[in-house]
């Protein structure tokens, strides 16, 4: 009677199973749209994607083509993994492709945040932020900083075995703290710290509002860093002295183009500190672990920043002029980005009906432009899963029409050129200065993002002259 009960208790299960999924594939049964699954109602194929990452894309381009259906971070989705589909989603957002970014995301981001606004509301915002970080703003005042905190971050590393991974996360984080509004380490940083990167960690999750998930957790630390942020911004007020950094440029009101409320700059000091830090971290973390793979790199990355510090004192910092000269380094920078994948692609919304290469996208569906395979593209990259900066000394490369690692169209981001010049101080400072060998032992995962779940340990020792 027992084995009875259990066998029909499994046929059962077995039986709702195949009636919830086949459901869930009628119910987004469009005529025209691409072949595809939509696995579960409400979780669809997220678990799938989440954990098999590019291993899921692969079969289902395999199965279905370059274009294909599926329900993943709570969304109907259509992916594309056609380079031209992708160039021109990109490069289209008049004509009907808006963000599309998960719902976890815009949550814990906040409204006003670049990712969630579009047409004059995102020309406004976009504006207001590249006000901040044009060339002449990098090179006057945000690169001196940069090197004043890279110099202090990078100290006394010799003689110890260090965690890469945290400190190049903590170097992103406190790094941006400074040149947003000042803070240099100490009790606000380590308050904000902790919470931001619960904020991080609930961008990329369901958006399930319970006590356990990272969601929940996203949500309670946006309110820890708004209420820091906003007691930050009315000490300013209060006190009418002023701030040489971009919280300052922000709040001024005289001669300021770009009037923004509160609750703006909020959210646009929470969209700098996203969009930098998970490529910054990552891609300087990345480029140790490269470096340390490839001597043949390192060396001539060294003798780049070796001949920049005999022009110098040793206390001299290094200038936009020496910045600009970092040919090779912006190189490895670029092959980096390239070889580890940081972003995988990009989320769009059409906001209507539309035919897009012989199917059709219904309105409100995400389009996911996944560009992680076109990394690899022999045709792109010869002998693609080589780590090669020499590629890159060919500038032709940057302007090629997949060249996608910085996103594309009027979302290309905007804070490319800060990145690219705080890894770059980093390199300078790190290889300068410090030779290191791996403990050995730690693994890194790509997807869904590039991380070592153990941490990613050196053994630091000082370069000998």
């Amino acid at each position: 009677m027992a084995v009875l009960l259990v066998l029909f208790g499994v046929f059962l299960v077995l039986g709702i199973s195949t009636a919830l999924l086949k459901w869930n594939e009628v119910r987004y049964r469009t005529k025209g749209l691409p072949p595809g699954t939509m696995g579960w109602p409400v979780f669809g194929e997220t678990t799938e994607f989440l954990k098999q990452g590019p291993n899921f894309m692969k079969n289902q381009r395999a199965r279905y083509g370059n274009i294909f259906k599926s329900h993943i971070l709570g969304c109907p989705t259509i992916v594309s993994m056609d380079p031209e589909v992708n160039r021109y989603v990109l490069m289209n957002e008049a004509k009907g492709f808006v963000p599309g970014y998960p719902q976890s995301m815009l949550d814990i981001l906040g409204k006003c945040n670049i990712a969630a606004v579009h047409g004059s509301t995102h020309k406004y915002m976009r504006g207001a932020l590249l006000s901040l970080i044009s060339p002449s703003i990098i090179r006057d005042q945000l690169l001196p900083k940069i090197d004043e905190f890279m110099r202090s971050h990078l100290s006394n590393w010799e003689n110890k075995i260090i965690n890469i991974q945290q400190k190049t996360k903590e170097m992103a984080l406190l790094s941006s703290l400074k040149q947003i509004a000042g803070i240099e380490s100490g009790s606000i940083s380590e308050a904000f710290m902790p919470e931001f990167f619960k904020l991080v960690l609930g961008t990329l999750s369901l958006p399930i509002d319970l006590p356990t998930t990272n969601y929940r957790r996203g949500l309670k630390a946006r309110k820890s860093i708004v209420s820091i942020l906003r007691q930050l911004i009315e000490e300013r007020r209060a006190s009418e002295e002023k701030h040489d950094d971009m919280l300052g440029s922000l709040m001024r009101c005289e001669g300021n183009r770009y009037k923004l409320s509160d609750e703006e700059i909020v959210d646009q000091i929470i969209t700098i500190l996203y969009s930098g830090y998970e490529t910054v971290s990552t891609t300087s973390m990345m480029a140790v672990q490269y470096l340390h793979d490839h001597p043949k790199v390192l060396h001539e990355l060294r003798k780049e920043h070796m001949a920049i510090r005999q022009k110098k004192r040793p206390e001299d910092p290094i200038d936009y002029d020496d910045y600009k000269s970092m040919r090779f380094t912006l190189a490895v920078i670029f092959e980096t980005s390239r070889l580890a994948t940081i972003v995988n692609g990009v989320l769009r919304k059409a906001t209507q009906e539309m035919e897009l290469n012989g199917f059709v996208i219904p309105k409100g569906w995400r389009i996911y432009v996944y560009t992680r395979e076109i990394n690899y593209d022999p045709f792109l990259y010869p002998d693609p899963l080589t780590f090669d900066p020499w590629r890159w000394l060919d500038k032709s490369m940057e302007s090629q029409n997949y060249f996608f690692i910085f996103g594309g169209g009027s979302r290309q981001c905007p804070g490319k050129e800060l990145g690219i010049a705080e890894i770059s101080t980093f390199l300078h400072y790190f290889v300068t200065r410090y030779r290191w060998e791996e403990v050995g032992g730690d693994t890194i995962v790509k997807f869904p993002r590039v991380e070592a779940p153990n941490g990613l340990r050196i053994r630091v020792s000082a370069l000998l002259p």
